[in-house]
């Protein structure tokens, strides 16, 4: 078993991959666990403090070599508007009931909920049912917020 303690944010590695470790949202905020790579090794992750992992992170390995982090597809909600400005009334309606979200140029990302989803059809959005990665923003006090 190979110990982590570092992680190295997506685009500040360029080595080729030793193995991959594939999460869903919630599997992404760790600090310290056992996780298992796509080759089957096993890795424990002991960070100082928990953190989010983003897809495309890097975990160093405390031998050499760096484990990718690839954000699993899960169960999703696109939302999409006539207009940039329709756009941006969605987002507010999300955030003032505290959802995270994956905010795009052109949609938004939420987890599934029918009722949120019928409450922003009502408002006008365009609701599609999707399966992909998740990787909602940062929150205000969130020092890994991109």
């Amino acid at each position: 078993m190979s110990r982590i303690a570092e992680v190295l944010p997506a685009g500040a590695w360029g080595e080729a991959p030793a193995d991959r470790v594939v999460l869903d949202y919630d599997g992404r905020h760790r600090r310290r666990i056992m996780l298992t790579g796509a080759s089957g090794r096993e890795y424990l992750l002991d960070l100082a403090e928990a953190r989010h992992l983003r897809d495309g992170d890097g975990l160093k390995l405390a031998e050499g070599g760096v484990v990718q982090v690839v954000a699993r597809p899960e169960p999703l909600l696109e939302i999409r508007a006539a207009s940039p400005e329709a756009l941006v009334r969605l987002a507010w309606h999300i955030g003032n009931r505290h959802l995270a979200a994956a905010v795009r140029r052109d949609h938004i990302l939420i987890r599934r909920d029918h009722v949120i989803a019928h409450m922003l059809e009502h408002l006008g959005a365009r609701v599609a049912e999707v399966d992909a990665p998740f990787d909602p923003e940062g929150g205000a006090y969130d020092d890994h917020a991109h």
